[in-house]
């Protein structure tokens, strides 16, 4: 692909690519903290996260642009928007939904079962797709990722950019985290909207782990195609930081424990008012991203041990 015949910019750091627009504006390093609201159960997270979308969908007129969450943090919330969508009441709101994806590994067959478009299906419903606006997915099963994702972008971009960022906190070594698929040290900066990322093994693990975990019908085919896989693409900070909404939830910290040391670790590290110093702090930990949004929602369970 060629990238001047492109409004986006490419940069590589070690083997990572991070796509830019041209015209970014520089971003304002102001740390906001994160204040968690813990609720008693996961479906009281699943419902607090579509009260966001309903306050979303009152605020403003025409259409809601979204990005859903995978895993396990947001499948509560599935669960509600698909037996809201096998009834007629939610059905104003669910047409104006542009749903996206967050992040997604490459290369995988669409219909692979440890692709997150099999696990929204699974549990959104077929009903669910059929009534929302659009829904675009990043494609993982095409030999040219970087004009595949650019296509992506410019969906997102035409249509206006996200209203709400439904986001998870995946747990890294030392204590240190991800956001989408932000990992530490691949180099993400506060204007990059995209990246692909080499995959390494403990990504890989911690997906099937946590695909496995979740309820998904696998299979030892799609597992070892999984295995195979090469490259994270995702969201980067230049997306977070611009939705005008950010609503995250970590629900899962019985199966993945390292979560409560991580977690605590990014409510307690302020940023440095260093711009250079802030830098290095994200890169190191790209789960303290979410401390410069101003209008962040962090739901999250007792066992995270707040």
């Amino acid at each position: 692909m060629n990238s001047t015949q492109s409004k986006f910019t490419r940069e590589t750091d070690s083997e990572n690519i991070w796509l830019s627009q041209n015209n970014q504006q520089e971003f304002n390093f102001t740390d906001y903290g994160v204040k968690p609201t813990v609720l008693g159960t996961e479906a009281e997270v699943g419902q607090a996260m579509l009260e966001e979308l309903y306050k979303t969908a009152q605020s403003k007129e025409g259409d809601i642009n979204i990005a859903l969450l995978g895993g396990r943090g947001a499948q509560e919330l599935h669960r509600l928007l698909g037996e809201l969508a096998k009834t007629s009441q939610a059905d104003d709101l669910l047409g104006r939904l542009n749903v996206f994806t967050q992040d997604a590994l490459a290369p995988l067959g669409m219909a692979n079962s440890f692709s997150f478009v099999r696990d929204f299906e699974r549990i959104l419903g077929e009903v669910f797709f059929k009534k929302i606006k659009s829904f675009t997915p990043m494609q993982t099963d095409t030999k040219d990722i970087e004009s595949a994702l650019i296509a992506y972008l410019n969906k997102l971009e035409e249509l206006g950019g996200l209203d709400i960022f439904f986001i998870g906190h995946g747990p890294e070594e030392h204590q240190a985290s991800h956001l989408a698929y932000i990992k530490p040290f691949s180099g993400a900066q506060s204007h990059h909207i995209a990246g692909i990322i080499p995959i390494s093994s403990s990504i890989l693990e911690h997906h099937i782990s946590k695909f496995k975990a979740g309820g998904s019908l696998v299979n030892e085919s799609d597992e070892k195609e999984c295995r195979a896989a090469k490259y994270i693409l995702t969201l980067g900070p230049a997306v977070i930081l611009q939705a005008k909404k950010i609503v995250q939830s970590v629900v899962d910290a019985d199966s993945a424990p390292a979560k409560v040391k991580t977690y605590a670790k990014v409510l307690q590290t302020a940023l440095s008012p260093d711009k250079e110093e802030a830098a290095q702090q994200l890169n190191s930990n790209p789960g303290l991203w979410i401390r410069l949004h101003p209008n962040t929602k962090s739901f999250v369970l007792p066992n995270l041990g707040l």
